[in-house]
């Protein structure tokens, strides 16, 4: 019989923290939210409660009719699911809906609707300017006038643990003339965090501003950008990534209410120039995000959020100020974060300054780009709203499989 657990206020996932998932069962699937070291299952929780928007929500097979909702309802339920893991009352009752978190198998927690990713850090762009353009200015002319991004494919966004198999495809050696065909020999990584999107579709020819982007921010995963930098390299001119980035991305399988980091908000760097009125707004912030990079179960970055030049409120408002819509399960990405050390870089392709700096593992062997049999490791920690305390995201894993 499963006892309720003794979760102290400090722990990364106590009532601070709460980030939802979907969990795999014989029965099939159902949300849960993580408490401490377990999974609490919401769906035999709303059966118990008083019938509400988002309890209804909490008894489908996934997050998708919770985002839809918006954010009166998620501060709800928020608010409700603190005070009830607070109530001695219900602990008896409740410890039978609790699942070890080593015991559970999470599913991608909810439908990715559209798929974009940005470029927000000013580290990670200038290192890759002074890699590839060391003759140049590193920074394009455009990058501190708007967050750029490309739209990624929603279709291969895939929860942590899924495997992923290196891709094929054109790219050109330096040494040949002519493109070759083949496996991906820059198999790389990029560390980022990523934004979901709930609330109301907005409609076609709308805006959402700096100021209302809080409204349609539901939650954050961490998220790996896996990039294959030799095909990336061929085909980006003129239109930027395609292949090099289209056959996986990999997101946490727990989904961190943006209420959880409300005590982890910083600001953000200074913007010069100012950017245009459609980009400015009280809401535009940082956050102190503290992530971690691990390979084969070595630790190779620690890359820091907070120096990120785009807010996600701006990247959102840039998103949608040529009238494209938004809405629930949408997923945008920061970005690789970077920061101003070399042991901040987060991504292969810097860490190795682009194959010719090799770093060392715990195991004695190095590394310049991903090898097969590889496993990559992200996780994360934000402060919470007590002196020492910390909110976690979990993590997201990925292991590297031969090319078929």
């Amino acid at each position: 019989m499963t006892t309720w657990p003794d979760v102290p206020a400090d722990h990364p996932f106590g009532r601070d923290a709460l980030p939802y998932g979907v969990m795999v069962t014989p029965a099939g699937s159902r949300i849960v939210v993580r408490y401490g070291d377990h999974a609490l299952d919401l769906r035999a929780v709303a059966d118990l409660e008083p019938d509400s928007a988002w309890a209804r929500a909490w008894r489908e097979p996934t997050l998708d009719a919770f985002l839809a909702l918006g954010r009166r309802d998620w501060d709800a339920a928020r608010v409700w699911l603190r005070d009830a893991l607070a109530d001695p009352g219900r602990q008896e009752e409740w410890a039978a809906y609790l699942t070890p978190v080593e015991q559970v198998s999470l599913a991608l927690p909810f439908t990715v609707g559209d798929y974009v990713d940005c470029y927000a850090s000013e580290h990670h762009a200038t290192n890759v300017g002074r890699i590839f353009r060391p003759d140049g200015e590193a920074l394009t002319p455009n990058w501190r006038h708007l967050p750029i991004g490309y739209h990624g494919r929603s279709q291969t966004v895939v929860v942590t643990g899924t495997d992923v198999i290196r891709p094929t495809g054109q790219r050109k050696p330096p040494t040949s003339d002519t493109p070759v065909f083949g496996p991906s020999v820059r198999l790389d990584i990029e560390a980022e965090l990523g934004f979901v999107v709930g609330g109301p579709r907005t409609a076609l020819g709308s805006r959402v501003s700096v100021d209302e982007a809080d409204e349609h921010l539901f939650g954050v995963v961490l998220l790996n950008d896996w990039s294959a930098r030799d095909i990336q390299a061929w085909e980006y001119v003129p239109l930027g990534p395609f292949l090099g980035k289209s056959f996986a991305t990999s997101i946490s399988g727990w989904v961190l209410p943006m209420a959880a980091l409300s005590a982890a908000r910083v600001p953000l760097p200074i913007q010069e120039p100012l950017p245009l009125p459609y980009l400015c707004g009280h809401a535009a912030t940082g956050y102190d995000v503290h992530l971690e990079v691990a390979v084969n179960g070595s630790v190779v970055s620690r890359p820091e959020y907070a120096g990120l030049y785009w807010a996600p409120q701006q990247m959102l408002a840039h998103m949608t100020v040529n009238g494209a819509t938004t809405g629930p399960g949408d997923l945008f990405g920061s970005g690789t974060i970077s920061g101003p050390r070399a042991d901040q870089r987060g991504s292969f392709l810097e860490l190795s300054w682009n194959g010719t700096e090799p770093f060392a593992l715990a195991d004695g062997t190095t590394r310049t780009f991903l090898e097969d049999g590889d496993t990559v490791t992200l996780r994360a920690w934000a402060p919470g709203p007590t002196p020492g305390s910390r909110v976690g995201f979990g993590e997201v894993t990925g292991r590297v499989l031969p090319a078929r």
